[in-house]
């Protein structure tokens, strides 16, 4: 059977599929449509491990809470482009691994790709190498977190390139003390604080930090003969900088006008709001923080195709 560019076009835009693999399929199912979408969806697990080395460090960080408010799931897909990131279909995607995990609550991301898709029979590893092949470049499923506490707030920023989580307690209407720990989150987004207050801040960190300054302060020729406990004294009142800087209650609140912490502006509103707002803690996920991003050398690749490399 004669395979026409229109059945080719056709079948590209039922699959996505590059117009090659698509006319591939059409010869090899002889023509019959629904045969060459079989072909191309077996072929989907090799397409996929084929991309598997590929670098992923685009994508997005995405949210979603339970209900009630009292859960909250935060999950990073990473992608090899952008442009992918901000399509509609792969955001979909997320937002439905997000529903998986709040329903199914699993322990790793080994656990959640064995789980089942939403309500389907296919696992969600299943259903990521589909869209690995739909959609033509790696995808993977890279962390997640589940929150269940009283009061959850969220905030993501940048269409994806942040999420955070804060989560705490209250005395007071949970959608009221969620909308003041909101305000915190944006805090963790912006200025990226790595302890909740003073006392989650671990004896090594605080130890290391006060051997740092120390250092610093005796380098100074000006305290050379001083005694230690003059400089015990010089650590610690330095020692706050660190707080200032590290922990999100003691950070100076973004939103302020004057001069707040942000503990004290929860202390603030919690009061003014009639009771008690305890923040408990935050979790933060900034998109491909961590992964080696692939460097293009374009010169180099414009050489190799013209054949001069």
């Amino acid at each position: 059977m004669a395979i026409t560019a229109k059945d080719v076009a056709d079948l590209r835009a039922k699959t996505g599929i590059s117009m090659i693999e698509c006319k591939k399929a059409l010869t090899e199912a002889n023509g019959n449509v629904d045969e060459a979408i079989k072909l191309l969806r077996e072929k989907g697990l090799a397409v996929a491990a084929k991309k598997a080395d590929r670098i992923a460090a685009e994508g997005v960080v995405d949210i979603l809470l339970s209900d009630d408010g009292k859960k909250a799931a935060m999950v990073e897909v990473n992608s090899e482009t952008d442009f992918v990131a901000k399509n509609a279909t792969f955001k979909e995607f997320v937002k439905d691994i997000l529903k998986t995990i709040l329903k199914n609550e699993p322990k790793t991301v080994d656990e959640l790709l064995a789980d089942k898709y939403l309500d389907t029979d296919a696992t969600v590893e299943d259903t990521l190498k589909e869209k690995i092949f739909t959609i033509g470049e790696k995808l993977s499923i890279r962390r997640f977190v589940i929150i269940d506490e009283p009061v959850c707030a969220s905030y993501v920023h940048g269409g994806g390139t942040i999420g955070v989580i804060v989560y705490g307690d209250a005395t007071i209407d949970a959608a009221e003390a969620s909308a003041v720990l909101r305000n915190a989150a944006l805090q963790v987004a912006a200025m990226n604080p790595v302890y909740t207050n003073k006392e989650s801040v671990p004896e090594e960190a605080l130890n290391a930090e006060k051997e740092i300054i120390l250092a610093q302060i005796k380098n100074d020729e000006k305290n050379a003969n001083k005694p230690e406990a003059v400089l015990e004294k010089m650590v610690l009142g330095k020692i706050g900088k660190f707080y200032s800087e590290k922990c999100l209650t003691e950070q100076e609140y973004v939103k302020a006008e004057g001069k707040e912490t942000v503990g004290q502006y929860i202390a603030a509103e919690a009061k003014r709001l009639g009771g008690t707002i305890t923040l408990k803690g935050f979790v933060r996920f900034e998109k491909g923080e961590g992964i080696e991003k692939r460097e293009d050398n374009f010169v180099e690749e414009i050489a190799k195709l013209t054949g001069k490399n």
